[in-house]
């Protein structure tokens, strides 16, 4: 049975101030085990469950689906730190990019700078550390330890906990905390508990993954890094479970800014009582209706910049059908021709060198570099030297569009025009007709209704 203990504090005699060196009782919270515990859906939340789900999975399908990879990739950036003392988000997703790329390419990275390859390393390290969970037969307590060490590297102790931790409060004590998770040696049981629920297939997998949320969240495991590892094993019930591709959907993000409803709903699922009572049953809902809430948000945002996408490729042709016209040539390209070809690639791979798409396409090296230099004529790519030899090729769109969706994440009203990023976001990119103008075609195809969900907007 869920239940708060009372547990005695005793005074730390080092600690600077007389408030800081008090003892005393104070309430640790231990949950109910995941695995075999009763759970009622209503009516209404199964059938919210079943839209959000059918929301999500229709992003397979969307036109700019492919986009949406890229999207994940660069969201990354603000989980994948190995330590909270440096800000990733000074890392753009085009220096991110261009890392990457110089990394698979071999070429030297004394160009860029050491925040830059840090970041680089750490998203590398968190996508194979998370895809190995997501692929694993089983969540092992093990798997999401790795999945921690990945985050922060450096942390001591590596793994789960030895003492007692609090959210809220003073540094030195918990008497005035707002909630104490479980005491240390009840943490491996639970972590155990966790990683079993995380490998079945007993509920929905948006229900399964709030539950794994808001579980580990209770838990607090590690001493530093639990909000980072607990969103993380959102993407991996869901990849697991088949309903995304190795995490296109930015709900971590989504959970970030919507805090207030986040701590809201975390604090309900803590009931104190049978897991069969009317309490547990009203907490456990009321969590997974704002869990749910915050998924729908992430796809309509997801769908919102696949759409992006999908009009950008759009003007992207026809800039290649002007070029071409200008040049005396026949407007359209050959069908399954070596440029056609690597526009489709763009939204996947929006940096490149004439290797990366001699390697990608399985064609020649001149053949790859004239394809390029059409599309930078065409006014889709730009040029940025890497190393004094590599010239790499940019579509710099595909980057506003990734900063400008990543300040929407940020905004309380899903709109920066409307609300400000509430945390660290990059600069907005400087105004270009194109890019407003793949924007407004966006909302244009959609109708009134459609554009309030994919912006999080209520109607009127």
């Amino acid at each position: 049975m869920a239940r708060y203990e009372e547990r005695r504090w005793e005074p730390v005699l080092g600690a600077p101030g007389r408030q800081d060196r008090r003892g005393g009782s104070y309430r640790s919270y231990l949950p109910d085990p995941l695995v075999g515990r009763p759970l009622m859906v209503d009516a209404d939340l199964d059938a919210q469950c079943a839209q959000v789900e059918a929301s999500v999975r229709a992003l397979a399908d969307s036109p700019g689906a492919r986009g949406l990879e890229g999207l994940a990739r660069f969201l990354l950036r603000s989980e994948a730190l190995a330590s909270s003392r440096i800000e990733g988000l000074q890392v753009s997703p085009q220096q991110l990019a261009l890392v990457e790329l110089a990394e698979v390419e071999g070429l030297p990275l004394g160009g860029f700078s050491a925040n830059a390859r840090l970041v680089a390393n750490n998203v590398n390290a968190l996508r194979e550390a998370g895809g190995a969970l997501a692929s694993a037969p089983a969540v092992t307590s093990d798997g999401i330890v790795g999945l921690y060490r990945a985050l922060l590297p450096d942390q001591d102790p590596p793994g789960p906990r030895v003492s007692q931790n609090w959210l809220g409060g003073g540094y030195w004590h918990p008497l005035d905390a707002e909630f104490v998770p479980p005491p240390p040696e009840r943490v491996p049981d639970l972590v155990d508990d966790l990683a079993r629920y995380a490998s079945g297939a007993g509920h929905a997998p948006l229900v399964q993954a709030g539950l794994v949320h808001a579980q580990f969240e209770t838990i607090h495991p590690f001493t530093d890094g639990n909000g980072r590892v607990g969103r993380a094993l959102i993407h991996t019930v869901l990849t697991r479970r088949g309903l995304i591709r190795t995490g296109v959907l930015p709900v971590s993000l989504v959970l970030l800014t919507r805090s207030d409803a986040y701590v809201a709903g975390l604090t309900a699922f803590r009931y104190d009582g049978p897991p069969d009572s009317d309490a547990a049953q009203a907490g456990v809902g009321a969590w997974l209706t704002g869990f749910l809430r915050a998924v729908d948000l992430a796809a309509g945002q997801a769908r919102a910049f696949s759409d992006d996408i999908s009009v950008l490729e759009q003007r992207w042709a026809q800039r290649l059908i002007s070029h071409r016209q200008a040049s005396g040539r026949m407007p359209q390209a050959r069908a399954g021709s070596t440029v056609l070809r690597l526009l489709d690639l763009l939204p996947e791979a929006p940096v490149m060198t004439a290797r990366t798409v001699e390697r990608l396409l399985g064609i020649s090296f001149p053949a790859a570099s004239k394809a390029l230099e059409e599309l930078v004529a065409a006014g889709v790519l730009s040029t940025r030297k890497v190393e004094r030899n590599t010239t790499s090729y940019l579509a710099g769109e595909i980057f506003d569009l990734l900063t400008v969706t990543e300040r929407r994440l940020a905004s309380t009203r899903w709109d920066t025009r409307e609300a400000s990023p509430r945390r660290p976001t990059p600069a907005a990119p400087a105004p270009a007709p194109q890019a407003q103008s793949v924007h407004t075609v966006a909302r244009r195809k959609s109708s009134p209704e459609e554009g309030r969900r994919a912006s999080g907007r209520p109607a009127k």
